[in-house]
């Protein structure tokens, strides 16, 4: 026979897991690298990097990855290495003391929920402005020592990663992450130890949701995961991507976070006092307190009192085009069950999502839900707070905006997380050394007055070199495969200059924010970045959501201009804007540019961050910066409009952004001493440090909430539920006779002298007598006057005269009410008739009105 040359069987493969191990000295590792505590100090941080920094790097700066890719030998090594053994038991130590301190019992508990949380690039479960706001807010819960725990989703591709292609155009990468490789842990059902499911109603079948739990330092991040086995191929996707799919798929996520949220809470055993919604996507986990309530013998209505009494919905934006409205039959087709459950109709379950409940062609607004399930709401700034009372007062019809209970927090940023180390080594030293613990105290910051400008102005170029070594390594191969000319690469790093004037654009490309403005005149702003003795360099970098033709359409003008040989190294984009890109940029520019559309820009956080660095401002008085802004700490473009037409409010603000580049900025900056420092320019960013950057961290905004809404609803909330819900049920139960005599309300007599004619000085008489139907004096009037000067939709209230009652018989009651006009003009008056009753928070809790004449 002839023999075969080549003569072989299949190989017989077998699964081989080989678990990462760490020495026993290095054990205390595992339990730091599984809590985010690490993202926010800068010893934990320098620990990893002393393990391996150039793989430490390549992993994306995530310490779970490096010792589950840290080879076994070079553990050995750091296990014997002196000094890196030094820096694990310092790093234990202070983890080991931070987790150790008792939680504050005296501030009530809090659960939040949000989309997406931006704890640490490592974890990519955030987009943009909201997931920054709620990473941080996590972060101080923590560093606070408050009762927190927090909701949100472990999405399998997250937010997309963001590439630009030679021609400037977006390219959306959404790449999968490995659980196994983050820094969360399974979060195990306390009833049996295995890992917990919740199961989570759809209409007529379950989507099951493993749980996640990320520590956060001492709070805990739970994230619901749908991406596994258990679930259809229709339903698998849900938790899959930040922002993704189809209205259908958007309401399915909110279900499985405000619902799915709460049996999650549920089945851990974790009760709360306040229920926070972070934007309307988590309003529906009222729906499932609700439902728990009227299951433990509640009515609908005593149970929404306890409902309201402990929720609070938190708007993030400003515009009512912002918001997610479901048409009726896809709400229905998930949500059908519910008026059963709650016992009460459809159209009334439906017409809770509704600004007119009675509308049948109005979709159903998570927003409006959530106003409706909330004693409390705020907007995010001050400005913002008065653009959310206007934009939601159709909900309270009968009240004028400033007159609902919208109120406002304003936007704050985590200092450990955001203050750059070499900056918060400057504050030690020059600070009260409480001063983490008193971070809103602006005395204590004054204390960078005593920092010598020298000092300052070197730890300033020290942040700005990092900066400009950071891009260049980072986006080397980058632009290497996009530009196509390794010339024009290298042109192009030699060209990023340090020394010269910096000046970041970084956020989210919407069209509002106007990334465009500044390339209104191309010639002058060459002018401007050309100047050899007085260079000027600006950084842009953000992502346009994939839907946003026109965002995505400003990245790819601006591309466009940057690859012009005069701006070439002068205006550069960087793409894929983390908050690793984001720590670097608010740390090494000398100037924040924000150009927003007023009043679009609901807070913004970003400049804030750039504050805590000693990066100067320069925007529009829009958002926080309205309030920030102090002259001679900063630049703001005019608060007024001075054209209607937008076309030319850009150029006009565009001209003066010019202006102040060259007239003043520009010249401070370069007028430079013998030492080559502006003794000018540190002034400004000492009063800017001084005088802005206390006002704005996150520790003041938690302070904010627990002052403004968490202590006095928690308070409210103890006395409704006292003795079985004695005082809620009393309550419902008023509200339930008001409402059925409401209209058979009327007033038998009305007399005034208002026919005699109406000067200054006069006395105004008004006299009603109204029967109330037997309500016992729950019912008050006043006289309204507005000015009538002015548009109906933007007419103010002059005055609000209440009435007293001034003669009681049976049940009919006399209101009298008296006014001396003292300023003469044209105004519009009408009697209005509201329900009263001290145990109400607020008048929009019943905003029942009847107008009277």
């Amino acid at each position: 026979m002839k023999i075969k040359a080549n003569y072989v069987n299949a190989p017989v493969w077998k699964e081989l897991a080989i678990k990462s191990t760490l020495p026993q000295e290095l054990e205390c590792l595992d339990e730091i690298a599984h809590n985010l505590w690490w993202s926010w100090n800068y010893e934990a941080r320098d620990l990893w990097r002393s393990l391996d920094r150039d793989l430490f790097e390549k992993v994306g700066e995530n310490p779970v990855a490096l010792l589950e890719k840290l080879p076994y030998e070079r553990k050995e090594e750091c296990a014997k290495d002196k000094e890196i053994m030094k820096k694990v038991k310092n790093v234990d130590k202070l983890f080991k003391e931070y987790m150790a301190q008792p939680v504050d019992k005296s501030r009530p508990s809090v659960a939040y929920f949000c989309m997406e949380y931006g704890i640490s690039q490592v974890l990519k479960i955030y987009s943009g402005g909201l997931g920054m706001l709620a990473g941080d807010y996590v972060k101080e819960a923590s560093d606070s020592n408050v009762d927190m725990c927090a909701v949100g989703f472990l999405y399998r591709y997250g937010y997309f990663k963001q590439s630009i292609s030679m021609e400037g155009d977006q390219i959306a990468n959404y790449d999968a992450q490995n659980f196994n490789s983050l820094p969360v842990v399974r979060t195990l059902d306390p009833a049996t130890g295995e890992p917990l499911v919740v199961d989570v109603p759809y209409t007529n079948y379950m989507v099951h949701a493993s749980v996640w739990t990320a520590n956060v330092g001492r709070v805990k991040l739970y994230l619901l995961d749908t991406d596994n086995e258990m679930n259809s191929e229709f339903d698998r996707p849900i938790t899959h991507a930040l922002y993704g799919g189809d209205w259908e798929n958007r309401l399915k996520q909110e279900i499985l976070l405000g619902i799915g949220g709460m049996l999650t809470l549920k089945k851990l055993g974790i009760k709360k006092d306040i229920y926070h919604c972070n934007e309307g996507h988590a309003a529906l986990c009222n729906l499932q307190r609700l439902i728990d309530y009227i299951h433990e013998g509640l009515t609908f209505n005593q149970a929404i009192e306890l409902v309201r009494a402990s929720g609070l919905y938190t708007c993030h934006t400003p515009v009512p085009a912002g918001h997610d409205y479901f048409d009726k039959d896809l709400f229905g087709k998930y949500m059908s069950g519910y008026p059963q459950q709650l016992g009460i109709s459809w159209d009334e379950f439906i017409g809770m999502g509704r600004t007119n409940p009675d509308d049948h062609n109005e979709k159903f607004s998570m927003s409006t839900f959530a106003l409706n399930t909330c004693q409390e709401s705020n907007g995010v700034s001050k400005l913002h707070g008065w653009v959310s009372q206007k934009m939601f007062a159709p909900t309270w019809a009968g009240y004028w905006p400033e007159e609902n209970h919208i109120g406002y927090v304003t936007n704050g940023v985590h200092f450990p997380t955001w203050c750059a180390t070499e900056m918060r080594k400057i504050y030690a030293k020059y600070f009260d050394k409480n001063h983490l613990n008193d971070q809103s105290n602006e005395s204590i910051w004054h204390g960078i007055y005593n920092c010598p400008d020298e000092e300052l102005w070197a730890t300033r170029m020290e942040l700005k070199n990092k900066l400009a070594d950071y891009i260049k390594i980072k986006f080397k191969d980058v632009w290497l495969r996009n530009q196509g000319d390794p010339a024009r690469v290298v042109s192009l790093l030699n060209k990023i200059n340090p020394n010269g004037l910096t000046i970041g654009f970084c956020r989210r490309f919407a069209t509002y924010k106007r990334a465009h403005l500044l390339f209104t005149d191309l010639e002058r702003l060459s002018k401007i970045v050309n100047n050899p003795e007085h260079p000027v360099t600006f950084l842009f970098a953000g992502k346009a959501h994939p839907a946003d033709g026109g965002g995505q359409g400003l990245i790819k003008r601006i591309y466009e201009i940057s690859q012009r040989p005069e701006f070439l190294g002068k205006i550069i984009f960087l793409e894929d804007y983390d908050q690793q890109l984001a720590r670097r940029l608010v740390s090494g520019c000398d100037i924040w540019m924000n150009t927003p559309t007023r009043p679009l820009e609901a807070s913004g956080t970003s400049g804030e961050k750039a504050e805590m660095n000693g990066v100067v401002n320069l925007s529009v008085l829009d958002g926080w910066w309205v309030e920030g802004y102090r002259e001679g700490a900063g630049w703001a473009l005019p608060e007024k409009r001075t054209y209607q037409n937008q076309g030319y409010q850009d150029q006009l603000d565009a001209a003066t952004i010019y202006n102040m580049l060259e007239n003043e900025i520009v010249p401070l900056y370069y007028n430079k001493d013998e030492k080559g420092i502006s003794a000018g320019w540190m002034q400004v960013v000492k009063n800017s440090i001084a005088t802005i950057a206390p006002h704005y961290t996150m520790k003041r905004q938690l302070d904010d909430y627990y002052d403004r809404f968490y202590t006095k609803q928690a308070q409210r909330f103890a006395e409704l539920a006292k003795d079985d819900n004695k005082v809620a049920k009393e309550l419902a139960s008023w509200k339930e006779t008001v409402a059925q005599r409401w209209d058979s309300i009327y007033v038998v007599s009305n007399e005034s002298n208002l026919t005699e004619g109406v000067a200054t000085g006069k006395e105004m008489n008004i006299k009603f007598v109204i029967d109330e139907q037997g309500l016992n004096n729950a019912v008050g009037v006043e006289l309204v006057i507005l000015k009538n000067d002015m548009a109906d939709t933007d007419r103010e209230i002059k005055r609000i005269v209440p009435f007293e009652v001034t003669k009681v018989e049976g049940n009919l009651y006399t209101f009298e009410a008296h006014y001396t006009p003292s300023q003469a003009g044209a105004y519009k008056t009408a009697v209005r008739m509201y329900p009263k009753n001290d145990l109400l928070p607020h008048r929009c809790d019943f905003a029942y009105i009847k107008w009277i004449g």
